[in-house]
């Protein structure tokens, strides 16, 4: 399942984060790719440890907690803390597969990476190239969202990003452990919880609001790693 999840962000909040990200202390991406993925990855990023790096994924974590959408799409148990990229000058990542496993840094604890988040900063225009392209049974899809916007894919998914040929590609990345570890349950139970809340704002007295909210939480609890 692949999702776009927008206004993660407002304007302004893109604005200000951009503004600081623009300053910032970049480092060469290769120093954080595997043996095999570092022949492929041509980017900047900032250190894990940057304060600013920490600042900004704290102020993302608490709006993703806040955001409907995106904790009935990707149910997180464990959200690892989000990381800044930087292409320009022709920077790309080609076909890689992300890591099955993370620790968190400064942490023994480990993650297991179901879904990977991207989310933009830059807007369109501001950058040529850069498409986030994910694969999966169906095809290719690219994707070039407005800053602020998130989109959610499984971590299993072969990807890349394209070379940026003007301007600069700023995002966030970032992996998230899901309760329901199988792609299709956790799309199932959205497109369920969706219903609810459609039937809800339609039929708010309806009795059988009750058996599917029961149904959903019975299929979570059959479904869920915890």
């Amino acid at each position: 399942m692949m999702l776009t999840i927008p206004d993660v962000l407002t304007p302004e909040q893109v604005l200000k984060c951009r503004a600081a990200l623009e300053r910032a202390s970049w480092q060469d991406g290769r120093k954080t790719a595997g043996h095999i993925a570092v022949g492929a990855k041509d980017n900047e990023q900032l250190a894990q440890d940057d304060p600013l790096a920490i600042e900004i994924g704290d102020f993302i974590l608490e709006r993703l907690v806040g955001n409907p959408q995106f904790m009935a799409a990707a149910l997180p148990l464990k959200v690892l803390p989000p990381r800044f990229n930087r292409y320009t000058g022709g920077g790309t990542y080609g076909n890689h597969i992300d890591n099955s496993i993370f620790t968190v840094p400064g942490t023994p604890h480990r993650v297991r990476a179901d879904l990977s988040a991207t989310l933009f900063f830059s807007e369109p225009e501001d950058y040529e190239g850069g498409d986030l392209v994910v694969q999966d049974h169906f095809g290719s899809h690219l994707v070039k969202l407005p800053a602020g916007h998130l989109v959610l894919y499984p971590s299993g998914s072969l990807h890349r990003v394209e070379p940026v040929t003007r301007g600069a590609r700023l995002a966030s990345f970032f992996w998230i452990q899901s309760l329901v570890r199988e792609d299709s349950q956790r799309a199932m139970l959205l497109e369920l919880d969706e219903s609810i809340q459609a039937l809800t704002r339609q039929l708010p007295d309806s009795p059988e609001l009750v058996r599917l909210t029961g149904l959903y939480h019975n299929l979570l609890r059959q479904w869920s790693n915890t």
